[in-house]
């Protein structure tokens, strides 16, 4: 269909930045679609460090851009060069450094605050009215800046609940389903929210959501 997604991440692992495995089949799914995409992060250190082996954190810090890199085979550009312009819709992958780096509910919760950068883009990309995918935790993030959406975390109560009492709704879904709020354009997937069988299922998922959005391009 010859479509331009943007792709953006922060970091590369699922404890403290970007989760590799949705980003990677988000990947696939969009050059599946005969369609392109670009690579963003933000340009600054991450949280903290996660040692992906013990989960300890780590006396040490890192660059969400630099680290992101190892995912784009450092084909990745810094979120300072992101212009909503360039771009058909805008793809969030999930992973716990989305709620510690892009946000930080991880910590606070309903209560949390958005990364101003972050919160810019999402609001610039709405303003224009283009389409925006989100995997795993990263419907909570559009649920908190943009509220009044629908969106899908799989079936987790807990977390359906925040997105709830932050002004936005929660439909369960299993895994590989897509939720499609079709009037604010907005499509989601549970990705690793859910207990995936592998990543066929993650596969599957990515590759739905891309088709939801296309579909309603």
């Amino acid at each position: 269909m010859n479509k331009k997604f943007a792709i953006i991440i922060g970091g590369a692992g699922h404890r403290d930045g970007s989760e590799i495995q949705e980003t990677i089949m988000t990947m696939l799914a969009i050059e599946k679609h005969n369609s392109t995409y670009e690579l963003f992060a933000p340009d600054r250190t991450q949280y903290h460090v996660i040692n992906h082996l013990t989960g300890e954190e780590m006396a040490e810090n890192r660059n969400m851009l630099v680290e992101a890199a190892r995912i784009a085979r450092g084909k990745i550009k810094s979120l300072d060069d992101f212009n909503v312009l360039d771009f058909d819709a805008v793809i969030f992958p999930g992973g716990f450094g989305v709620a510690k780096n892009f946000f930080n509910y991880a910590f606070k919760g309903v209560k949390a605050t958005v990364d101003e950068q972050i919160e810019q883009v999402i609001k610039e990309i709405r303003a224009v009215n283009k389409p925006i995918g989100a995997l795993c935790i990263s419907p909570v993030l559009l649920a908190k800046v943009l509220q009044g959406i629908t969106v899908t975390i799989g079936n987790d109560d807990a977390t359906a609940h925040d997105i709830e009492l932050m002004g936005s709704h929660n439909i369960n879904t299993s895994a590989g389903e897509v939720i499609s709020d079709k009037i604010n354009k907005i499509f989601t997937t549970p990705a690793y929210m859910l207990n995936a069988s592998g990543i066929s299922d993650i596969a599957e998922g990515a590759d739905n959501l891309i088709t939801a959005i296309l579909d309603n391009m």
